[in-house]
C-alpha cells in the first residue's frame, strides 16, 4: 500500500518529482565529476534533501549511478536505432544519427559522460552495466561506418580496418561536440545537428582535396 509519506516525498514535493530532481542532479555529477569524484553529498545538497534521504530513495551510491546510466543508455540507443533505420542508405544519415544523439541529450547533455565514465570501478557491476550499452553503441557506430564507406566506395575499401577506424572516430568526434556543447548552453539540438553540416561540408572541403 502507498502511504502518504511516499507519495508527497519530502516538503510536500512528491516523491516521483524529487526522485527526478535527484536524478537530475545525480547526472551532471557524474557526468562531471566521474564516478570516483561524485560526491552523494553534493548530490543531495544541490537537490535539498538530506543525504540519508538520497539513500533511501536510491541505495548506494553505485544504486544511484545505474539509475541515472540505464535510462540514458536506453533512449541513446532507441534513439540512434530509429535514427539509422529512417535514413537507411541516405547520405545524410550520419548527420541524423548525430541529431538523434544531440535531441536525446538535450536537458541531460552530461549523461554521456555517464555513460563514458573513465573512473569506474574495475569489475563493478556499474562497469558492466555501462560496458553493455558502450559495446550495443559501438555496434551501430560500426554498422553505420561501414554504410558510410561502402557509399563512398561501393567496391569496398582497400582496408577492412578502416570501418572500425571510423568507428572509434565517430565516438570521439561525439565527445567532442557534447564537450563543447556542454559550454554552449543556448545551443539547441537543431543548431548542433546544423553547425555539424556546416563543420563536415568545411572539412570534406579540406581532406576531400588531392
Amino acid at each position: 500500500m502507498t502511504t502518504s509519506q511516499s507519495r508527497a516525498g519530502t516538503k510536500g514535493v512528491p516523491r516521483a518529482h524529487r526522485e527526478q530532481q535527484i536524478l537530475a542532479a545525480a547526472t551532471v555529477e557524474f557526468g562531471r565529476r566521474g564516478y570516483e569524484g561524485a560526491s552523494m553529498a553534493a548530490i543531495a545538497q544541490q537537490v535539498g534533501v538530506t543525504k540519508t534521504l538520497l539513500h533511501q530513495y536510491f541505495g548506494a551510491k553505485q544504486d544511484l549511478y545505474l539509475a541515472c546510466l540505464t535510462p540514458i543508455g536506453e533512449r541513446l540507443l532507441s534513439a540512434m536505432r530509429a535514427a539509422m533505420a529512417d535514413g537507411a542508405g541516405a547520405p545524410d544519415a550520419p548527420l541524423s544519427v548525430l541529431r538523434a544523439v544531440f535531441t536525446t541529450l538535450d536537458g541531460a547533455r552530461e549523461g554521456w559522460f555517464v555513460l563514458y565514465d573513465t573512473t569506474l570501478p574495475t569489475d563493478s557491476e556499474a562497469a558492466r552495466a555501462a560496458g553493455r550499452h558502450r559495446a550495443a553503441i559501438d555496434r551501430l557506430a560500426a554498422s553505420g561506418s561501414a554504410d558510410v564507406l561502402r557509399a563512398a566506395d561501393p567496391a569496398g575499401p582497400a582496408d577492412p580496418l578502416d570501418a572500425d577506424a571510423l568507428k572509434y572516430a565517430w565516438r570521439g568526434l561525439v565527445t567532442a561536440l557534447v564537450h563543447w556543447w556542454i559550454r554552449h548552453p543556448d545551443q539547441s539540438p537543431d543548431a548542433m545537428a546544423e553547425r555539424c553540416v556546416r563543420l563536415f561540408a568545411a572539412a570534406g572541403t579540406v581532406f576531400g582535396r588531392p
